[in-house]
């Protein structure tokens, strides 16, 4: 690298960041509330400061060089430190925990139980952030993070929090059997292995791959079945309540084991603010002790 007397820009590190976060321009200027261009722009001021090349430019995709691979957990780490040092000096965020899930999650599971928390924990000030789908490693700014989907990577610090079983759910009175199945209107999330295809092929279903209307998130096709439109695919985390309620019924006995699981994902601050280990035990604490994957 260049030898440079000063820093580059705050702000180009973090656009730096967010860019290598998500491997794409266009992600990084969506977190940010920029445009493409101007990412794009403050990526090439920052190559130009450093005197080499922090992406590869694919057709579709951005790759780290070596020198972006070694760069990025430098930047990560100062802003840790930056965090850390405010949250110190500032002594307000003690008790404020900014944490991260999907939004299916965070209606199904998360939102029931938070009268709860707050009256074992009434001086923790969460901050709860939904994504239709995770970045790849600790969400930007998280202390704590609930995941879901298949083992996260080993560069963030993961806890199996439980596994589960997937199954159909419809609206209560819905006429259906394993024999009509298919001839019903069907919904998933997709980009899931816990999808009609295998949940059919696990109970040895002559399946012949009927349409089924996908969505970014369950909390469509949650919504969708208990409107009665049809049928989609569920588990424990996000529809038990619902079926308690009343609002949903699972009309078959079959449930297949998930491929996903949930996971508790903890940033290096974590271990530093009271509020976010209060979060964390707690979290631990609703769900049984998780199998062994």
């Amino acid at each position: 690298m260049a030898v440079q007397n000063k820093l580059p820009p705050l702000g180009w590190l973090r656009t730096f960041e967010a860019a290598a976060r998500h491997l794409s321009f266009t992600g990084a200027a969506r977190d940010l509330n920029m445009t493409q261009s101007a990412v794009s722009q403050q990526i090439k001021s920052l190559e130009a400061y450093l005197g080499q090349p922090l992406f590869l430019r694919r057709p579709k995709a951005l790759e780290l060089t070596e020198g972006g691979i070694t760069y990025l957990p430098v930047v990560r780490e100062a802003f840790r430190t930056l965090l850390r040092g405010t949250q110190a000096v500032t002594g307000a965020q003690q008790n404020a925990v900014q944490v991260q899930c999907n939004i299916s999650f965070a209606v199904n599971w998360l939102a029931p139980r938070l009268p709860a928390f707050r009256a074992q924990y009434p001086d923790v000030q969460l901050n709860i952030f939904t994504e239709l789908w995770e970045p790849r490693e600790m969400a930007e700014g998280a202390a704590v993070e609930i995941r879901y989907s298949l083992r996260p990577a080993d560069t963030v610090r993961t806890e199996l929090l439980c596994t589960d079983h997937y199954y159909p759910v419809c609206a209560p009175g819905y006429e259906v059997t394993l024999g009509t199945l298919q001839q019903q209107p069907l919904f998933d999330c997709s980009n899931l292995l816990s999808n009609w295809a295998n949940w059919a092929e696990d109970q040895a279903l002559n399946w012949e791959k009927p349409p089924i209307t996908y969505a970014t998130t369950y909390l469509v096709c949650l919504s969708v079945a208990m409107a009665g439109g049809g049928l989609c695919l569920a588990h424990d985390a996000i529809a038990k309540r619902l079926i308690e309620d009343g609002r949903l019924v699972a009309p078959f006995e079959h449930r297949a084991v998930m491929p996903e699981a949930y996971y508790l994902l903890l940033s290096p601050q974590a271990e530093d603010t009271p509020g976010a280990v209060a979060f964390a035990n707690w979290v631990r604490a609703q769900f049984p002790e998780p199998a062994a994957r």
